[in-house]
C-alpha cells in the first residue's frame, strides 16, 4: 500500500521517521520496477529488511539511463526535471508525477529555516540554469519569487548593473532580501561592486559551470564574505534527483528538514555506513521522492557533523561535475 503523501511532512521524531522510511521502502521495493530489479540483483529480500541501514540505496547514475518511477498514474501536475550535465554527458531525468509534493517540500523547508516567504525579496542570479529547460532549481526559485509577492523579486542573467542598483535600493529600504546565485555569477558580481550588506542573505547554489576554476569551500566563502560584506555565506544542497533541499547558514554545515536524512557510506563498501566525522559517500533519504525512489546514493563526499547535520567535502573523482554545491576539496 502506498504511504499517504500528506504524512511525509508531519515527521516530528526519529521513530516516526523510521516508520515512514520503512513504509516507503516496502512500497517502492514492490512497485518501482527499476528499484525492484536492483534489489533482486543484490539478492535482497525486502520483507527481511527491518532497519534503515539495511535498505540498499539506488546509485544516482540510474537516473541517467532508466525511468525511475514508482507511481503508476501521472497527475495533471507532472514534470520532468533534467540535470545540467556537461558537454557530451548524459543528463539525469527525474520524472515527477505529482509536482505538488515538490512544491510542499521546498516551501515547508524554506519556512522551517528562514520563516515566512512573504517577508523577503528574492533576487535570483542563476544564468546557467535559466539558459536551459527542465531545471528543478529554477522551478523552485520561480515559485518562491511569486510567493514572496514582492515587486522587486525576480531573475537576473547578466544584467549585473541593474542588480547592483536593486540590491543597494533594497538595502537602503532595510528590506529583508535573499540573493541566491550560482557560484561563478556571485564572484562576477563582486568583481563589479563590493557591498556592505546588512539586510541581505547571500546563498550560493554551488557550481562554476566551467566558467572558473573550482575552489575549496573555505577559500570561496572567504572571498564571497569579503565581497558582500557579510559574516556568513548561506548554501543550498539539492539536485535534480531529489525533491528536498538541505540548507547551510554558514561554515558549510547543512541541516536537513525532518523528512530528509543523510547517511555516510564507506567508500570501499557501499553497503556499510560510517560514524560521525568520518568521510565517505553521501546517501540521502528523501521522502519527497515517494513517487520515484527515496533512497539515493549520490556521488558527493561528506561527513556527518552531528545529529542530522552534514558537510559536503567534494565529489568522487570519476563522477560528472554538475548539479548544486559542487565545491571540491
Amino acid at each position: 500500500m502506498k504511504p499517504d503523501p500528506h504524512n511525509i511532512f508531519s515527521i516530528t521524531s526519529a521513530s516516526e521517521f523510521k516508520q515512514m522510511a520503512m513504509e516507503i521502502f516496502y512500497y517502492q521495493a514492490k512497485e518501482n520496477k527499476v528499484y525492484k530489479h536492483y534489489l533482486d540483483f543484490l539478492k535482497i529480500n525486502s520483507i527481511a529488511v527491518s532497519e534503515i541501514k539495511q535498505i540498499p540505496f539506488l546509485p544516482i547514475e540510474f537516473f541517467k539511463t532508466y525511468t525511475i518511477r514508482t507511481s503508476k498514474v501521472q497527475s495533471p501536475k507532472s514534470e520532468v526535471f533534467k540535470s545540467s550535465g556537461t558537454t557530451g554527458s548524459i543528463q539525469s531525468k527525474h520524472y515527477v508525477d505529482d509536482v505538488s509534493i515538490y512544491e510542499n517540500s521546498y516551501l515547508k523547508a524554506f519556512e522551517l529555516f528562514y520563516g515566512n516567504i512573504t517577508e523577503y525579496c528574492i533576487l535570483a542570479l542563476l544564468p546557467s540554469y535559466l539558459e536551459r529547460n527542465g531545471s528543478s532549481l529554477i522551478y523552485m526559485v520561480d515559485d518562491l519569487i511569486r510567493k514572496s509577492n514582492h515587486i522587486e523579486s525576480g531573475f537576473y542573467i547578466r544584467n549585473y548593473e541593474e542588480l547592483i542598483i536593486k540590491i543597494n535600493k533594497l538595502e537602503e529600504q532595510k528590506q529583508k532580501t535573499i540573493l541566491i546565485g550560482v557560484t561563478y555569477a556571485l564572484l562576477d558580481l563582486i568583481e563589479k561592486q563590493n557591498f556592505k550588506l546588512k539586510h541581505t542573505l547571500v546563498m550560493e547554489t554551488g557550481g562554476m559551470k566551467g566558467k572558473r576554476k573550482e575552489m575549496v569551500r573555505e577559500e570561496l566563502h572567504e572571498i564571497l564574505c569579503k565581497g558582500f560584506g557579510v559574516t556568513q555565506i548561506h548554501s543550498e544542497y539539492g539536485m535534480t534527483e531529489l525533491l528536498s533541499q538541505a540548507y547551510s547558514k554558514g561554515k558549510g554545515i547543512f541541516n536537513c528538514p525532518p523528512w530528509m536524512q543523510v547517511l555516510i557510506r564507506d567508500t570501499n563498501d557501499p553497503f556499510a555506513f560510517l560514524p560521525q566525522n568520518k568521510t565517505g559517500g553521501i546517501n540521502v533519504i528523501d521522502f519527497g521522492n515517494i513517487n520515484s525512489c527515496s533512497f539515493i546514493a549520490t556521488q558527493d563526499l561528506g561527513r556527518i557533523v552531528n545529529n542530522n547535520s552534514f558537510e559536503v567535502l567534494g565529489r568522487f573523482d570519476n563522477s560528472d561535475i554538475r548539479g548544486c554545491n559542487l565545491l571540491v576539496e
